[in-house]
């Protein structure tokens, strides 16, 4: 498996990176993770957006799913030219009601109401989908496949649910927008760092992939606070791409 960071910042990005969209791909299936504004673009660098297999949204908000608003003028453009036979499968978390209901589009996407403890397989990819602690319904994903483990915490505050999700894991991809002294502030709905982390260590995952970076932050210091739990933790980085398990 190969995992491509297309944007890795919320809830917006600093100037001339995107917000959250990972781009998984193995045995020729392209998996997209989340959407946010500026992915579409990046997307397009490693492969056409019509080309794409399925779509997965951690949550609604708009800093993951923007840029379908965009992608669906493309896809229709690509079933009226014959570049797309079948709507993009899209698997959402079906609330907030008012943003699920946004989603559909012509013959863009088929719309799929994924919720907590459900399972759902695209091509080699086994999805199984764990509890988030946000602001709105929001998703952790287990993505196995013969390769491989990847857990994608997607937005969320320290959980027990998330220990199990990224149980053994190959790679967590795991939000930090925080420091510790903004949890220390009370600031609910996302991690921080360290407790990004703690929850790598405690999981035994293999690698620990930082992301969804405030941009106004020191993501030094995230790093360094990640450090102390998880030597070797590594910041997201926008193009870069990561070997998942086998090869």
């Amino acid at each position: 498996m190969q995992l491509t960071v297309l944007g890795c910042y919320g809830p917006y990005p600093k100037a001339g990176a995107a917000c959250s969209g990972y781009l998984l791909q193995m045995e020729g299936t392209n998996l997209l993770l989340d959407c946010g504004n500026g992915v579409l673009s990046r997307l397009q660098e490693w492969i056409a957006f019509h080309t794409l297999d399925a779509v997965i949204l951690s949550h609604l908000h708009a800093d993951h799913i923007s840029d379908l608003m965009i992608m669906r003028y493309g896809l229709e453009m690509a079933f009226n030219e014959g570049l797309r036979k079948e709507p993009l499968p899209l698997f959402a978390p079906g609330e907030p009601e008012s943003e699920y209901a946004r989603l559909p589009y012509k013959h863009a996407y088929e719309v799929v109401n994924l919720g907590e403890l459900q399972k759902v397989t695209i091509g080699p990819f086994s999805v199984i989908t764990g509890f988030g602690v946000h602001a709105v319904p929001s998703l952790a994903v287990r993505i196995e496949s013969s390769r491989g483990i990847l857990t994608y915490s997607g937005d969320t505050e320290y959980n027990d649910s998330l220990l199990e999700m990224a149980k053994g894991a190959d790679l967590f991809l795991c939000e930090a927008n925080y420091l510790n002294e903004d949890i220390e502030l009370g600031l609910p709905n996302h991690l921080s760092s360290a407790q990004a982390a703690r929850a790598a260590s405690a999981a035994g995952v293999k690698r620990l992939i930082l992301t969804h970076h405030h941009p106004e932050r020191d993501l030094q210091l995230a790093l360094a606070e990640a450090e102390k739990y998880f030597p070797g933790a590594e910041l997201a980085r926008e193009g870069a791409r990561y070997s998942i398990g086998i090869i």
